[in-house]
């Protein structure tokens, strides 16, 4: 554990020394909160407004875009011999990768917040108490860690940073190809049958219902279920792929 946290505060000073890198991190989900909120949210019908419709979407997509950051770290971890040098100080592989995903789990934690509050300035009003509203963050660093292990999979599984960058393209795809940013209902059939089962689609409900008080029953098993699958193969992925690396 000791040596995971250590890794963790390396990979934030990493992350430190790549403004840019980091800025577009935080920076990003914003952005495209304003933009389908004041070009888009206009056109969009849902029956509510649609800030308070898209905001737990974009969260979700701020936890993509902050975890897909972990690929590309490990991809540089591995191609640049620092892990020969962990190595040889006695410091285990999964210590590494938990460092990067910890790391992941704070900036994405930081970027949430930016997000919220961004949200609450244009609009955004949750109805749900301090429990529901901590169960949704639960939920959101949840999926954010599952994200960030299949992530760290992916960085060891390709060679270059520049492709470990393309998971980012990949767990996008599925925030879009799901209820984050218009209803299910709204879709072609022959998409709606893979949106509403993926998934992005029960933990954008899940947080959805909790930060708004819905009261219909939520897709909170589905989400739970989804988020744990994900992270127990990703993490076992990840091992496997570091005994090969580093065999």
């Amino acid at each position: 554990m000791s040596d995971a946290l250590i890794m963790a505060g390396r990979s934030l000073r990493l992350s430190a020394r790549s403004p840019e890198a980091l800025l577009t991190a935080l920076m990003l989900p914003v952005m495209l909160m304003v933009v389908f909120v004041y070009l888009f949210g206009g056109a969009v019908d849902i029956g509510t407004k649609y800030v308070n419709y898209v905001a737990p979407g974009v969260l979700l997509l701020c936890a993509v875009t902050g975890a897909a950051t972990t690929a590309v770290t490990v991809c540089q971890d591995m191609a640049g011999g620092i892990i020969d040098r962990f190595r040889s100080l006695d410091v285990s592989g999964p210590a590494v990768l938990a460092g990067h995903v910890t790391a992941s789990l704070l900036r994405n934690f930081v970027s949430t917040l930016l997000v919220i509050a961004v949200a609450l300035g244009i609009g955004f009003r949750p109805h749900s108490s301090v429990g529901a509203f901590a169960a949704a963050l639960g939920v959101l660093l949840l999926f954010v860690a599952a994200a960030s292990w299949f992530a760290a999979a992916f960085g060891l599984l390709v060679r270059a940073p520049e492709a470990a960058n393309s998971a980012m393209f990949f767990l996008m795809f599925f925030c879009y190809a799901s209820s984050a940013f218009v209803p299910v209902r709204t879709m072609p059939t022959w998409l709606r049958g893979f949106a509403a089962h993926q998934p992005a689609t029960p933990v954008t409900e899940t947080i959805r219902g909790l930060l708004l008080g819905h009261s219909h029953p939520l897709p909170l098993g589905a989400a739970l279920a989804w988020c744990l699958g994900i992270g127990l193969v990703s993490m076992g992925s990840a091992a496997v792929l570091f005994r090969r690396r580093t065999a």
